[in-house]
């Protein structure tokens, strides 16, 4: 007992929950897929560049196929021709997924109040995070990744406290 006693004051050691280290693992390695359509996605690009360093964050691995991402963001004017194509990838992802909506365009159609053009992609997708602005700033898709990384960091934990109750139960 005296050795254990020993090794705890010189090395220390730290605890937690199983659930609380899954969620943090999860929300900390969410990977894009890309859905630049217009002029929004020249700031999605600045997102993963050197200065605003997404990468800290863990979601520096953009993925250009939807079997290996779980976080579509959405880029710029979606019209109606496009918005099938959208969809088919949004369905390709596996769960769990999420989807973020960048700029006025992609959110509400932005200034184009014509009939090709979706007004707001929340008519066909489930929308996690609005990103506002037109074009929104690099470091406002930072924050809506980190809404996102929130909600993940929740959901998982809930999950989990879930599971644990059928299983004692």
């Amino acid at each position: 007992m005296s050795d254990l006693n020993t090794s705890l004051q010189n090395e220390g050691f730290f605890t937690t929950k199983i659930s609380d280290i899954l969620g943090w693992a999860k929300k900390n390695s969410v990977w894009p897929m890309p859905m630049g359509i217009s002029c929004c996605a020249i700031e999605m690009m600045a997102f993963a560049a050197s200065r605003f360093d997404v990468a800290r964050f863990g979601s520096e691995a953009f993925r250009f196929s939807p079997r290996q991402s779980d976080l579509m963001i959405v880029a710029g004017t979606v019209t109606y021709k496009m918005a099938w194509v959208v969809r088919k990838i949004w369905d390709q992802m596996p769960e769990p997924k999420y989807c973020i909506a960048m700029g006025a365009c992609t959110s509400s159609g932005g200034m184009y109040r014509s009939y090709s053009v979706v007004q707001g992609i929340d008519q066909f997708l489930p929308v996690d995070v609005y990103v506002a602005g037109c074009p929104p700033r690099p470091d406002a898709l930072i924050q809506g990744l980190m809404q996102v990384q929130e909600k993940i960091g929740k959901k998982q934990h809930k999950l989990f406290e879930q599971s644990v109750k059928e299983m004692v139960s």
